[in-house]
């Protein structure tokens, strides 16, 4: 089934979702929107707090994007557009599927990533929704324990910060 993007209001993914559901229960389809969950400091405190992956989109898997889902999409409160334009909502293309796919395969919840840094400290991803993402990764925070990695969807470019836990090499001694 293809997947269609929806460009609503920031910080407002959650309620548009749990309004569409409200509406009307005949909608064929699945609508969803990516978190990822993030080591925050504040208050002097380290906590999880999850965060939107791509901030503003929801997205809707339905073979079809049929006139009555249309309608009741449109009409709600804080829809901005379908992508890639308001009259012409189209399935994301391949490239896009698989990138969405990839993050769905560790849920709507895309949790920290298992990594290592070589000799050389450059992070490689041993596990996680990061794997396969290294060639994205452009900017490494290890204190915060964060890497920002640079997506894109329909050729607009996004940095999105991703957790991770380093493991920590083995130490490497002579034992007598």
């Amino acid at each position: 089934m293809p997947y269609f993007a929806i460009q609503i209001r920031s910080q407002a993914e959650a309620r548009y979702i749990t309004l569409a559901r409200r509406r009307s229960e005949n909608i064929g389809a699945n609508l969803f929107f990516l978190r990822r969950s993030l080591r925050v400091k504040k208050g002097g405190t380290w906590r999880e707090q999850t965060a939107p992956i791509f901030s503003g989109y929801v997205f809707l898997q339905a073979d079809e994007l049929d006139a009555e889902t249309n309608r009741i999409l449109r009409t709600m409160a804080g829809f901005i557009r379908f992508l890639p334009a308001n009259d012409r909502a189209q399935p994301l293309d391949s490239r896009d599927e698989a990138m969405l796919r990839h993050f769905l395969s560790f849920g709507e919840v895309v949790h920290k990533s298992i990594v290592e840094f070589d000799e050389n400290r450059r992070i490689r991803v041993i596990s996680g929704p990061l794997k396969g993402l290294d060639g994205q990764i452009v900017k490494v925070d290890r204190r915060k324990q964060r890497a920002r990695v640079r997506l894109a969807l329909y050729q607009e470019a996004f940095e999105i910060d991703f957790g991770f836990q380093a493991l920590e090499p083995a130490a490497t001694g002579t034992e007598p």
